[in-house]
């Protein structure tokens, strides 16, 4: 993953662009009917049980939209909820209230929906070594938030752009001519460019398995679309030699089976591209 601070400046850049997209030159519904010197008070009201996700962000969206906002929080991210509970308190300015809202229930919902789906996969595997990953298959400007809720609901980020690790896929070592082109290429290449990145290498079966294991400095092979029986000739094979990763066909009746093989971790881009916002409203009090 990338830096605390290359993450964090991620977050601004979201944010920015989000209320730049929403308000544009101004919340003319607030303006037209709202004095600005005008104060209220909200509430962040559950409406449905999940784990809840976005708080801290949530925060940064009003401090961006108003510093003076005040913010009291009653349940921290990554805290379960359930159907009525208030997550926190916002007041001050009606009119930034307002500014604030849809981004800030915008973001909370999607990442309260992605930790609850993961915390119910991490939940699958309890009692396994295996952990689970998150993916590139993300929101497109929403990443940083979708990858922040994955590790609310206890997952994994994976790498978190073309830039911060290299995966050598199937098309990768096809257009390469080979894995073991492909391997010996890129090792040239991060010398070449003095560049530290791991690399992970994609199998799609027993053979590539045992090629790629030829070549040092692998950091984890992909176990990709394998079934069960393969996957544990797989790790059998790897046997510590770098991280094993199940991917393809990873859902709530599979994952155990996999985690059972022994991998080490498990990635599915069904945590953030294949959930259903959680239902929340932040109401005047």
């Amino acid at each position: 993953m990338i830096s605390e601070a290359q993450f964090q400046q991620e977050l601004q850049l979201f944010i920015a662009n989000g209320i730049r997209e929403d308000v544009g030159p101004g919340d003319y519904s607030s303006l037209a009917c709202i004095p600005a010197s005008a104060t209220g008070k909200a509430k962040l009201l559950v409406k449905e049980d999940g784990i809840i996700a976005g708080v801290a962000l949530a925060e940064m969206i009003f401090h961006y939209v108003d510093p003076s906002l005040q913010i009291e929080i009653f349940i921290k991210d990554g805290t379960p909820v359930r159907y009525g509970d208030v997550v926190f308190h916002v007041s001050g300015s009606s009119q930034s209230i307002l500014k604030s809202e849809r981004l800030v229930l915008n973001t909370m919902q999607r990442m309260s929906a992605i930790a609850t789906k993961t915390n119910s996969y991490v939940r699958l595997l309890a009692g396994t070594k295996t952990q689970i990953l998150d993916t590139r298959k993300t929101t497109p400007g929403f990443r940083a938030a979708e990858k922040w809720a994955v590790t609310i609901g206890g997952g994994v980020n994976h790498r978190f752009a073309l830039y911060d690790m290299i995966m050598l896929k199937d098309n990768h070592i096809d257009f390469a001519g080979g894995i073991t082109k492909a391997i010996d290429k890129t090792k040239a290449y991060l010398k070449e460019n003095n560049l530290d990145l791991k690399i992970i290498v994609e199998a799609r079966d027993l053979a590539e398995i045992e090629e790629i294991l030829k070549s040092d400095g692998i950091y984890r092979i992909l176990i990709d679309n394998f079934n069960y029986e393969d996957t544990r000739k797989a790790v059998a094979m790897i046997n510590g030699k770098c991280q094993s990763e199940s991917s393809g066909n990873i859902n709530e009746t599979t994952i155990s089976e996999y985690a059972a093989c022994g991998v080490d971790f498990i990635s599915s881009g069904a945590l953030t591209h294949s959930v259903y916002n959680m239902d929340l409203s932040l109401k005047a009090i």
